[in-house]
């Protein structure tokens, strides 16, 4: 069996891998195929494996150096998700924006009359349910943003807690600093590790000075765009890295 033939059911089935192929260096042309719960197949070095993580969030094929070899690291995967909890006008702003970039977006609410299609359209799945229940029906992998736009501590502690102990590669939480260290101090009280905290972008978004929904909603993209492709999300002309990312 090639590894195509390893790799197609894994496509065809919504799942996530990464190819990895030594294209300079030691073991020239050598090949290992990382699924996401780390199984491997392939004649590639198997230290390779541990590089998949990294690329499976980056989300896109990259180039990449380790221990003097050169990898290219070949991503597949279905479309990144979204999962917005806190069906707000800025839920409606990020999905509308997330869908022309071809994601998939979600948004849970526990509240029924908040939570519909008129309120926001561009959601593609609308689930009614607390943030624990919204969580692991989601399950937020290393394909998934996490955004909560709650300011109530009944949704904000279990959503923030629970997106903590998940892989998504981003979670953020808006709300203003003061708001960001009183809640903070509850989550370390409720138990989370302050290094998971770290995880956590708050406020959320980049500093364009928005003020709108539309705009809000614009800068927590961008973050999360800049995340995902390993940027810090300055200014271009301030850069000294590719302006584009590396072509898939």
């Amino acid at each position: 069996m090639t590894l195509f033939d390893e790799l197609r059911p894994i496509v065809e089935a919504g799942e996530r891998a990464v190819v990895l192929t030594v294209v300079a260096g030691e073991d020239v042309g050598a090949k290992l195929l990382v699924r996401e719960d780390g199984s491997t197949v392939g004649d590639g070095p198997p230290e390779l494996a541990r590089l998949a993580p990294d690329a499976l969030r980056r989300g896109r094929s990259h180039v990449l150096e380790d221990e003097g070899r050169t990898v290219f690291a070949d991503v597949f995967g279905p479309p990144p998700r979204l999962l917005v909890i806190g069906a707000v006008d800025t839920a409606e702003a990020l999905c509308r924006a997330a869908r022309l970039l071809g994601w998939t977006t979600i948004v849970a609410d526990a509240r029924a009359r908040f939570a519909t299609s008129e309120r926001i359209p561009s959601a593609d799945e609308l689930i009614v349910a607390w943030p624990e229940e919204a969580l692991a029906r989601v399950q937020p992998d290393l394909g998934t943003a996490v955004v909560v736009l709650t300011h109530d501590d009944k949704f904000d502690l279990p959503a923030l807690t629970g997106a903590l102990a998940t892989d998504a590669f981003y979670v953020g939480a808006l709300g203003s600093r003061r708001n960001q260290e009183r809640r903070r101090e509850r989550l370390l009280e409720a138990g989370v590790d302050e290094d998971a905290l770290d995880r956590i972008a708050g406020p959320c978004g980049l500093d364009v000075g928005a003020d709108s929904p539309a705009e809000t909603a614009l800068s927590i993209l961008a973050e999360i765009l800049a995340v995902r492709a390993g940027r810090d999300g300055g200014r271009l002309k301030q850069s000294r890295e590719r302006i584009h990312a590396e072509p898939t």
